[in-house]
C-alpha cells in the first residue's frame, strides 16, 4: 500500500505565499498567517528564509538566531501560544525578495516531502523532545558569531529547519538526522573558520 506524501513543509510555503500583499510584509502578519500555536512552522520558515539567497543580508543570521531562541524558549516552557517581542513583529521583510526565497525553496521542499512521514513519534514528545531544544538554544547563541565565517550561519539554519520540519511531519527520524547534524555543526563551523 503506497502510503500518501505528506504536504506540510508545502502548505507552510503556501500560507507564507499567501500572506503577500504590499511591497513589504510585517513579522506580525507571517505570525497571524501561520497561526499564533505553531511554533515549527515558524522555526521553519524563519530558518529557510535564512538558508535562502536572503542570507547573504548582513543581520539575517542574527536576527534568525533571536527569533528561534525565543521560540525554542517558548517550547522548553511549555506555552501553548507563540509570543515575539514588539521590535521583531513590526519589522518588515521585502515581499519580493521573500516570494523568490519561497520560490527557490519549493523544488527542494518538494522533494524531501517525498520521504517523510510519521514515525519515531514518541521522540517529539516531553521528555525526549528537551534534548534537541535545548541543543537548537546553544545553536542561537552562537550563530550571530557565525555571520563572520561565510555558509556557517546557513549551515546552522539548515539544521534547524530539518528539526521544524520533523516536528510538522511528525517525523522522529528526522530529528534523529537533525539532533545528528546539530551535534556535527560546531565542528564544521570551526573547520571553515579555521
Amino acid at each position: 500500500m503506497t502510503q500518501e506524501r505528506t504536504r506540510a513543509l508545502s502548505d507552510v510555503l503556501d500560507r507564507l505565499e499567501g500572506s503577500v500583499h504590499d511591497e513589504h510584509i510585517a513579522v506580525q502578519e507571517v505570525l497571524e498567517k501561520l497561526g499564533h500555536k505553531s511554533f515549527a512552522a515558524l522555526m521553519l520558515v524563519f530558518s529557510l528564509i535564512s538558508t535562502s539567497p536572503a542570507s547573504a543580508i548582513p543581520g539575517i543570521t542574527a536576527t534568525v538566531a533571536v527569533i528561534v531562541f525565543i521560540l525554542v524558549v517558548q517550547m522548553i516552557a511549555g506555552r501553548d501560544c507563540v509570543w515575539l517581542p514588539g521590535f521583531i513583529t513590526r519589522r518588515h521583510m521585502s515581499s519580493a525578495k521573500l516570494c523568490k526565497g519561497i520560490g527557490w525553496l519549493r523544488k527542494p521542499v518538494s522533494f524531501v516531502e517525498r520521504f517523510l512521514k510519521p514515525r519515531l513519534t514518541f521522540l517529539l514528545h516531553r521528555p525526549w523532545l528537551f534534548l534537541p531544544l535545548i541543543l537548537i538554544l546553544g545553536l542561537t547563541l552562537f550563530m550571530p558569531f557565525m555571520e563572520v565565517i561565510p555558509t556557517s550561519g546557513s549551515l546552522a539554519s539548515a539544521v534547524i529547519a530539518l528539526f521544524a520540519a520533523g516536528l510538522l511531519t511528525r517525523d522522529g527520524a528526522l530529528v534523529v538526522v537533525s539532533l545528528i547534524l546539530l551535534l556535527a555543526v560546531p565542528v564544521a563551523a570551526w573547520q571553515f573558520g579555521s
